[in-house]
């Protein structure tokens, strides 16, 4: 009797749990190349006893080849210092945008060993497409277990919804004998992505047969005190070309914030207006009407953009 207390007392206890079925949410996490920071979603525990701690292991592709050199080539990229908070109200210049700012040398992602997160950042534009699989060691109290092609890293390129959000792109026949407005047809939008290098806007306004305003000859102009793509830029001025109008943003998104002025809040909006000698708009009096545009877009990477509206129904008359 007392032999069987003993037994029954000395029974050995399990420390804690670990999950057979640790897992992502979904096992396909995808790196986009170009966007500055891209981050998987956390390991689910499956109830398992915290604190936990992961290891990535063989890493490779889809056919099971060796990982490619890029994974593990290191690259120079441009990050916020740790610790430093960006204002976007405050840091307008790039003086002040470059005092919080610093050149790294890293690798293109990151495996977080406290909680599975893979992150990718601006030196993943380097990595080969394609599917690579992983397999996770996960470690807690109670042991350590293996857990085979847990992850499937996708590298892909951002779509077009992924750099961009077009806003708004109304046009109005502007009656400058009376001020009366009358609506024309909506602006028609192209977005092309030039380039992953450098962080520039190229705005187009174009009539329906693709020729550009000349925004430096006084073609397009602004439209009292509302805002402009000036309004919108924090480090470096706009140029003026005979084609486009050129922003150097530096820090994506383009716009960095709402406009707000004392006494409305015109979120990203830009209005412009192409005085009527340089514009003949169908079915209106010729030269007796400007276009009056406003648009809005964003733009959430760095890089190089042609974004372009286009008048379906105005010709230029330069």
């Amino acid at each position: 009797m007392a032999a069987s207390a003993c037994l029954a007392s000395c029974k050995k206890v399990d420390n804690g749990f670990l999950s057979d079925t640790l897992r992502y949410k979904t096992p396909d996490i995808y790196c986009l190349r170009g966007l500055n920071v891209v981050q998987s979603d956390a390991i689910d525990l499956d109830g398992s006893t915290p604190p936990m701690s992961f290891e990535m292991l063989n890493l490779r592709d889809s056919s099971g080849k060796a990982l490619p050199p890029e994974f593990t080539t290191k690259y120079d990229i441009l990050a916020f210092k740790s610790g430093v908070t960006f204002d976007v109200n405050a840091d307008t210049t790039i003086e002040l945008l470059n005092k919080k700012r610093e050149k790294r040398n890293v690798l293109p992602y990151e495996f977080n060993k406290l909680s599975g997160q893979l992150t990718f950042n601006r030196g993943a534009l380097n990595l080969p497409l394609g599917i690579y699989n992983f397999d996770v060691r996960a470690t807690n109290v109670r042991g350590t277990k293996f857990y085979p092609s847990l992850g499937r890293i996708n590298v892909i390129d951002p779509t077009e919804d992924d750099m961009f959000k077009l806003e708004d792109n109304a046009n109005n026949a502007f009656n400058d004998a009376d001020g009366k407005s009358t609506p024309m047809k909506g602006l028609k939008v192209k977005f092309t992505k030039v380039s992953a290098e450098g962080a520039r806007i190229i705005l187009k306004l174009v009539d329906k047969n693709g020729s550009p305003f000349n925004s430096s000859a006084g073609e397009v102009i602004k439209r009292g005190d509302r805002p402009t793509f000036e309004n919108y830029t924090r480090f470096h001025p706009i140029t003026y070309n005979d084609t486009s109008m050129v922003c150097d943003f530096e820090v994506a998104p383009f716009p960095l914030a709402p406009y707000v002025d004392a006494t409305t809040n015109w979120n990203h909006l830009i209005y412009y207006r192409i005085p009527s000698q340089f514009v003949l708009i169908d079915g209106f009096t010729p030269h007796a009407y400007s276009a009056n545009v406003r648009i809005a877009f964003d733009i959430k990477l760095e890089g190089t953009f042609i974004v372009e509206y286009k008048m379906p129904d105005a010709v230029r008359t330069p």
